[in-house]
């Protein structure tokens, strides 16, 4: 990379806080708005900013350092935009600091171009103090996940049906968002319900390719290609969605294990939203290092259904298969649940409540369940912290303080092709 013609880092620091709990590194060239980012951060106590007034000239030790100092390093655009591309990118490979960017600008190829080079959070000046306090929150879960050695062993989940309408769209969708968020790694959702898969439209996203593009091409599919065909949803999810159109042909085992094999290799999680299909059980989506959620409800059909997979496919998966009931409405059973644990042959691991109102309101406005404060939205975010090692209880502690509703759809935009 060729040397940026500016002074190394350090010049002109300064520190803004006592306290230390999270530590911050302040880059930006522009004083005025690297002094409004900095007061701002300052209102949060217990975060000590170190600000720095100029980009560095050589990258080649940068990421050690700042990795060995700061939980965050927070990058100004506006002053130089290539020269803040060029230290993102240099942050991000083979670092696991949280890397944010801020700008006045509102441009979406911009954002899209700093989100995949690994930049965590794309903030707007003037900055709302809900969107900082969010950010700084996740960056505290991150670290604390990090600290104590769980970070990152890439895991893939797959979330599967025992019939039709059991409502694994809607689980694995809201599910993957509240990953991604609490998380704060790099999580991708594969739509794989053909020919009628619908989490994009759950999300409310509109995407312009498709798994048809990935399956149909797989002998090409490469890193680059595989980034090129997903949309970005703005909680910093990333979607391969199913296509708008029928399939014309079964993809071969071979296309669909390469898929899989690319995307582990490009994302810290990997959701899947399978349907009900069974007939992939011979693929690496059901193999041994899988994390399987199989989705029933209490009715004698899914409850037959489900005792017959169990027994036939996942008898030996132990920890690996997570029984989660649908719509579950302990005081209208037909069964007590001494019945649905024996049909089950397990417990049941999770119980998602039944909740028409919210679950129709959501489907509606086309946000996401899990921004939404309900019975509903709090089992799946105990879920997406049990799948990232976090602990479940912290959801009560902390509230709904750390994800931020949206009012209206969420901006979702293709990915553009690298280069």
């Amino acid at each position: 990379m060729e040397a940026k013609q500016a002074m190394a880092i350090p010049l002109q620091i300064t520190d803004s806080s006592s306290a230390f709990q999270l530590s911050v590194a302040l880059i930006d060239a522009d004083d005025q708005h690297r002094r409004e980012v900095a007061k701002a951060l300052a209102g949060f106590q217990g975060t000590t900013v170190r600000e720095y007034s100029t980009f560095p000239a050589n990258l080649d030790d940068l990421p050690e350092m700042m990795e060995k100092h700061y939980d965050a390093v927070i990058i100004g655009l506006d002053s130089d935009p290539e020269c803040a591309f060029d230290l993102v990118e240099s942050l991000c490979d083979n670092n696991s600091t949280t890397v944010m960017v801020y700008t006045e600008q509102t441009q979406l190829e911009q954002a899209v171009r700093f989100m995949r080079a690994g930049a965590r959070e794309y903030l707007t000046l003037p900055l709302v103090r809900a969107d900082m306090a969010g950010a700084l929150a996740r960056i505290s879960i991150r670290r604390s996940s990090i600290s104590h050695g769980k970070r990152v062993s890439r895991k893939l989940f797959v979330f599967l049906g025992v019939k039709g309408g059991c409502g694994v769209t809607t689980i694995s969708s809201n599910f993957a968002v509240a990953l991604a968020q609490v998380s704060g790694q790099r999580t991708l959702l594969i739509d794989l319900g053909l020919p009628l898969g619908d989490a994009a439209l759950n999300l409310g996203m509109i995407t312009q390719y498709s798994t048809t593009n990935a399956l149909q091409d797989y002998n090409r599919l490469d890193a680059s290609f595989f980034r090129s065909l997903l949309a970005k949803h703005s909680s910093g999810l990333s979607v391969l969605a199913a296509p708008g159109e029928f399939f014309p042909a079964q993809a071969p085992t071979e296309a669909l294990d390469k898929l899989l094999a690319v995307a582990r290799q490009c994302f810290d999680y990997v959701v899947v939203d399978a349907g009900s299909r069974i007939d992939l059980k011979e693929t690496a989506l059901f193999d041994e290092n899988a994390n399987i959620y199989l989705i029933t409800q209490v009715g004698i059909s899914e409850l037959r259904n489900a005792n017959r997979m169990v027994t036939q496919f996942f008898s030996a998966r132990g920890h690996k298969l997570q029984i989660v009931l649908n719509r579950f409405t302990p005081h209208a059973l037909l069964f007590d649940e001494a019945q649905i644990d024996k049909a089950l042959t397990k417990p049941a691991v999770w119980k998602i409540p039944d909740d028409f109102a919210t679950a129709r309101r959501t489907g509606n406005s086309a946000n996401p369940v899990v921004f939404q404060d309900s019975p509903i939205a709090r089992t799946i975010r105990q879920m997406a912290r049990n799948a990232c090692g976090l602990p479940t209880n912290l959801e009560k502690k902390q509230g709904f303080s750390l994800f931020r509703p949206f009012a209206k759809p969420l901006l979702v935009v293709p990915e553009p092709e690298e280069g």
